[in-house]
């Protein structure tokens, strides 16, 4: 479909839009279990705050003096990985 690029285009493309809204009828098939969605949402935001507690983590380590070769030795990576990931994050 090429995009509308007139009025009579653009109004013609809205109809059509809110015919197929009208008309819909949801499949069973097509739905989201809310319990796993559920546990997703809840493990992207574990996960997010388990990298705000990385990144202070890493920002004390670099304030005590820690190189980041032995930063990436406690994280299991190379210091290299961990400057890369971490620098412009603690700076």
């Amino acid at each position: 479909m090429k995009m509308p690029r007139t009025v009579d285009e653009i109004l013609q493309h809205a109809e059509e839009l809110a015919a197929r809204f009208e008309d819909y009828e949801p499949r069973e098939e097509d739905e989201l279990d809310p319990g796993a969605v559920a546990l997703l949402r809840t493990a992207v935001a574990e996960r997010s705050e388990a990298e705000r507690h990385m990144i202070e983590a890493v920002r004390r380590a670099r304030a005590a003096g820690l190189s980041w070769k032995a930063i990436g030795g406690v994280v299991g990576t190379s210091g290299e990985a961990a400057r890369q990931r971490y620098s412009a994050k603690v700076a």
